[in-house]
């Protein structure tokens, strides 16, 4: 069974590449714009494209099974096409929660007639990063909603239950909400990095607009959209699944862990 892996050199792709080899794959194609960057184990087959160059998919389509998608939402509906053309018999998507901004993915998968599988996760650990500057300046985290809450999940865990998916039948038509195993605070977050680190960090709690200014020149125009959803989760939490545990057989990342694993990121 031929795999591809779009979006090979991302964060998520790269290691559905490692999760798939692991398992056991031997027969992995990965697309990727920078093979060099990417820096691929021996053995995987590099095909040089972009899923947002629709032009350059051919090749890298011909003979694939399988194929894991990458978020894009420009082109989604004429990939798909290209892989329903090119025989591609079951599409793993990486989208989002339901009815949000990236329902777009699904809806392009959907309508290509290409049995799929859908993977929604939510808000990855990683994001946790928009601190890193201002814990390794100092001992203080201004953000806006300390309470805001969610159950943030380790990219990890994504690239691995995607091998999974991709490798094993009977998860067509299904789709996966991911979760990590417990909601937290972004108060407690930090609090969870400062033990990483083995000091003890505070959270100061901006206003909405405070709060914006300060993500604006990281996230430009999305830092308002960012904030607005943390500001819902005040008072709707999102509550954890067990998604990843089913499919895995294992626990799912703890937050803890996942900032002691990345403490470097914040030194």
């Amino acid at each position: 069974m031929k795999i591809l892996v779009t979006g090979a050199t991302a964060n998520v792709g790269r290691m559905v590449v490692d999760e798939l080899l692991a398992l056991g794959a031997r027969d992995v194609r990965a697309l990727t714009v920078s093979p060099e960057r990417a820096a691929l184990p021996g053995g995987v087959e590099v095909a040089h494209g972009f899923i947002g160059r629709p032009s350059s998919l051919r090749t890298a389509l011909e003979g694939v099974d399988v194929m894991y998608l990458a978020p894009h939402i420009p082109t989604v509906h004429v990939v798909c096409r290209l892989a329903r053309e090119a025989g591609v018999t079951r599409i793993v998507d990486l989208a989002g929660a339901k009815g949000d901004h990236w329902q777009q993915i699904e809806d392009g998968v959907e309508a290509s007639g290409v049995p799929w599988t859908h993977l929604e996760p939510g808000e990855f650990m990683a994001n946790s990063t928009l601190w890193a500057a201002q814990i390794r300046a100092g001992d203080e985290v201004r953000d806006g909603y300390a309470n805001s809450a969610n159950a943030a999940i380790a990219q990890e865990d994504i690239a691995a239950v995607a091998a999974r998916v991709l490798t094993e039948p009977g998860h067509e038509g299904k789709s996966y909400e991911l979760t990590g195993p417990e909601t937290l605070t972004r108060r407690q977050k930090v609090e969870a990095i400062g033990r990483a680190l083995g000091r003890e960090l505070r959270y100061i709690e901006l206003s909405h607009d405070e709060a914006v200014d300060q993500l604006r020149p990281i996230m430009g125009e999305h830092a308002e959209w960012y904030l607005q959803g943390a500001a819902t989760l005040v008072d709707h939490p999102q509550p954890a699944v067990d998604t990843v545990a089913r499919v895995l057989g294992r626990p799912a990342t703890t937050y803890e862990n996942w900032a002691r694993t990345h403490a470097a990121l914040f030194r």
